[in-house]
């Protein structure tokens, strides 16, 4: 056997490092993190100078358990978890666990899987740098706190049950993403008139071409006709040209950040897909670390990228560049994203190749010459008016770098005006012929809404976060429902051109798409609320400073400069005299607003959250008649909804027609919208909207169903018929349900796969039940891992007896109701109570006394 253990947080990168380091050495993974901290009180003392209590969760157990046997076998173990705070903190973990001393343990850490970094990392071992793992227990101890304390406070305050969360960074997020929204709701949209003329010329060639100027633009379109109209009959002459050289720099490599916006822009990917895939890569040996936030690139990695620029392109395409990083504080990993091998120009495996590739480009480009222009600017005199016109246009000298890659650009960063083509040659005193001119009007336009890509950008630029966080930042707050990624359709608008053609001036009205958005984020109505919430009571915590500077303070103790425990000290105490406070002062949120009053009843309309979701509600709950909800569709907003949107959700149910001699009609409800014939439901697919639903398109979807319905066997004189569900693909026969194992062709089922599954499916439920009490609903059954009592949905365990021995199969085949209630009280305490408490509870509805006192007391 070996005689060093070294441990790793990926089953992938062990393989790849045990083929590098060979038979002296077993490599294990710890697959990430082996402990957390318990769920009960936060898993924090907060008494005690914030001291966490850490578990092994269950699904880690055997992980540890096989690496406790393998130390004590090895001479020595080695820890050889990511080089960031995160890798750090598991190896002090692995330590405290496996009972190693961390200040004597080999601790390696290396930026590429490859056999040159490993044998210098082994060569050169540390311990375990205390300073990075406090920094990560900080952290982890900082935003427990705030999940753990806010979120309750969340559910007393919010109707929406106990599936609401907030958290440190995410809340952040989620307000950025809301302020954005609610920047573009007020925006209010002008126009001005562009002038441009196109003027006509011989190229170098001699062939007659076409090149464009510019004029001022115009406010309104009386100012732009007058205009026009000054222009009749102008000669047009070149008064002015300017030649510049121009260069164009390469972009730094890539840091976490920019590799996730450019994959967003270039690729189309999600931040966490991007991680996901770069991952990969580098347990792959195909790349370094991708969790960084340094530009630097090593003396090795630029020697080898100057090597295969000049061996493809030539000498002169090669320029070294060393970067630096703007923000002081990039810690953590040496070296950007790289190629681990410059000349590995690609990748075997289909679906890494394609961010492998915008790696390798962003990397070579940026050890590679400027791209050199010659720009030309044109002043054009207007005769009739002394007006002024501008022609630019550039012409490439040398592509430099941009023979590799080119940069791509966000939303926020794009001009529709910018694009610039290439000028005929001109020359002072010359008079180009104007072919036409145009005022074409155009419109001011609000910030665009965030893709993932821009968000992190954002969050970055702000000091939110850091490279490990903005993947799980952004993925909890599209789970948690407060965003949400789609498209946004666009809408169209009228626009005014003018146009002077041979002195002639015509007007007319042209039509444009404007507004439509791909895979942008959205705040959702809850979203909107429960920011609207915090901000109000803790505005620390939704403060862009505050949070930023709790980072930098993350940084110090990282740095050794700060005591982890005096700094979530310095944050504990007065987040929590803000929870407390809310908890007792603040009022309920509504998250409502009132847009009218229904005519047909008088009873007021409103706009408003509910346990299901953002809905219309018409009358009060504590009307004598029930209120009317309608559910709000996927694109509108609580915020944004007029009196009008509103009612017209209430056509819903719409009937449509008949089929088959019973009725036809669509409606929302909780799960959506849906077709019902007759007795049937038959789901809407994703996207079709209720109310644009006429009756062939439902009678298509009735047959539909019918056609998937239909038996596809027998057994027993009963119809055996196949679906697919929450949990894959099933059969259902006498309201049972069968799973399809992958052994079968679902596709393809015959009578005798049918029979055979549900035979064994009869088998299994015969011996499902030791006893049953239908009417209690209760019940003991054999489990995988024995008896146990089920208690309507719970599965609770089975005691012991008097004498402390385990129940046989045959004493709980005879074991009486009255035993097994008490097994079940003593763990679900006033089990059966409950029923009466909650009758001798329905008189209170009737009492009205404390509902009149409030009100005389208001007289008073």
């Amino acid at each position: 056997m070996a005689k060093n253990l070294l441990i790793v947080e990926s089953p992938a990168k062990a393989k790849t490092i045990e083929k590098i380091l060979g038979k002296d050495f077993t490599v294990k993974s710890s697959y990430g993190h082996i402990r957390d901290l318990e769920k009960d009180e936060m898993g924090i003392d907060v008494n005690n100078n914030y001291l966490p209590r850490y578990k092994v969760p269950d699904d880690k157990q055997r992980v540890v358990s096989e690496l406790k046997q393998l130390s004590k076998k090895h001479d020595e173990v080695w820890l050889a978890t990511d080089e960031d705070r995160e890798g750090e903190a598991i190896s002090w973990h692995l330590c405290e666990v496996l009972g190693l001393n961390p200040a004597e343990t080999k601790r390696i850490v290396f930026h590429e899987i490859t056999k040159p970094a490993i044998r210098a990392a082994v060569n050169n071992p540390r311990t375990v740098d205390m300073n990075l793992v406090n920094a990560q227990q900080a952290r982890r101890v900082v935003d427990r706190i705030v999940g753990f304390e806010l979120s309750p406070v969340l559910w007393r305050k919010m109707s929406m049950g106990s599936s609401l969360s907030a958290g440190r960074v995410q809340s952040v997020a989620v307000r950025l993403i809301a302020e954005r929204e609610r920047e573009i709701n007020a925006f209010t949209s002008t126009s001005n008139f562009k002038i441009e003329a196109a003027f006509a010329a011989n190229d170098i060639a001699g062939r007659n071409v076409t090149f464009k100027a510019e004029g001022t633009r115009q406010p309104d379109a009386a100012n732009a006709e007058k205009f026009l109209k000054s222009c009749i009959g102008a000669k047009y002459t070149v008064k002015d040209i300017q030649v510049k050289p121009a260069r164009k720099s390469p972009a730094a490599p890539f840091t976490t950040s920019t590799l996730q916006q450019e994959a967003s822009r270039k690729l189309g990917y999600g931040v966490s897909k991007t991680m996901l895939l770069a991952q990969k890569l580098y347990e792959s040996g195909y790349i370094t670390y991708m969790r960084t936030d340094s530009v630097n690139l090593s003396d090795t990695a630029i020697q080898a990228a100057k090597a295969q620029i000049t061996a493809m392109y030539g000498d002169k395409y090669a320029q070294t560049r060393r970067y630096k990083n703007k923000n002081e504080n990039a810690q953590e990993a040496h070296e950007a994203i790289r190629p681990t091998y410059m000349e590995n120009t690609s990748v075997p495996e289909d679906e890494l190749r394609r961010l492998y590739d915008l790696i390798w480009k962003r990397t070579m480009a940026s050890q590679m010459a400027d791209a050199e222009l010659e720009k030309t600017i044109a002043k054009i005199d207007v005769s009739s008016n002394k007006a002024e016109l501008t022609a630019q246009g550039e012409v490439l000298k040398f592509d430099g770098f941009l023979k590799v890659y080119m940069e791509d650009r966000d939303d926020d960063d794009v001009n529709d005006e910018e694009a610039e083509g290439v000028l005929p040659p001109l020359t002072v005193g010359q008079q180009p012929e104007l072919k036409e001119m145009k005022a074409v009007e155009r419109f001011t336009r609000p910030a665009p809404r965030y893709t993932e890509a821009s968000l992190v950008k954002k969050l970055e630029e702000l000091g939110i976060g850091r490279p490990s966080t903005y993947a799980p930042t952004i993925s909890t707050i599209l789970k948690r429902g407060y965003v949400e990624k789609r498209d946004k359709e666009g809408v169209k608008r009228d626009f005014q051109v003018l146009v002077l053609v041979n002195d002639q001036l015509s007007k007319s009205i042209q039509q444009e798409n404007t507004g439509a958005e791909k895979s942008k984020l959205f705040p959702t109505d809850l979203g909107l609320v429960v920011t609207d919430f915090l901000s109000q009571y803790f505005n620390d915590v939704m403060d862009y400073g505050f949070t930023a500077r709790i980072e930098e303070e993350f940084d110090e103790i990282a740095g050794g400069k700060k005591q982890w425990t005096k700094m979530v000290d310095g944050f504990y105490k007065p987040f929590k005299k803000d929870i407390d406070n809310t908890l007792e002062n603040a009022e309920r949120v509504k998250g409502e607003r009132e847009i009218g009053t229904d005519p047909a009843s008088g009873k007021k309309v409103v706009a408003r959250i509910g346990r299901f979701g953002p809905m219309i509600q018409i009358g009060d709950a504590n009307d004598e008649e029930k209120p009317r909800f309608a559910k709000l569709r996927p694109t509108q907003s609580i915020e944004t909804i007029t009196y009008d949107e509103a009612m017209e959700l209430f056509k819903l149910p719409l009937t449509l027609g008949e089929y088959e001699g019973k009725e036809v009609s669509v409606n929302a409800g909780r799960f959506g919208p849906y077709v019902k014939w007759g007795e049937d439901f038959i789901s809407l697919p994703r996207g079709e909207d209720p109310l644009d639903v006429e009756l062939n398109r439902a009678i298509a979807l009735i047959t539909e169903k019918q056609t998937a319905d239909a038996p596809i066997a027998t057994y027993d004189g009963k119809p055996v018929t196949k679906g697919k569900g929450r949990f894959g693909p099933f059969i259902k026969w006498d309201n049972l349900f069968i799973n399809i194992p992958r052994a079968y062709n679902f596709d393809k089922l015959t009578q005798k796969d049918c029979e055979d599954l549900i035979e064994k499916k009869l088998e299994k439920e015969s011996n499902r039940y030791i006893q049953q009490w239908p009417d209690e609903k209760i019940s003991i059954e054999n489990g995988r891992w024995g008896p146990f009592i089920r208690f309507g949905k719970k599965m609770l365990k089975i005691g012991r007896k008097a004498d402390n021995e385990k129940y046989t199969a045959d004493d709980l085949s005879a074991i009486n109701i009255d035993e097994i209630k008490k097994m079940i009280e003593q763990q679900v305490p006033d089990a059966f109570v409950k029923k009466a408490a909650k009758k001798s509870a329905a008189p209170k509805k009737a009492a009205t006394k404390k509902a009149a006192t409030k009100k005389s007391a208001k007289k008073k």
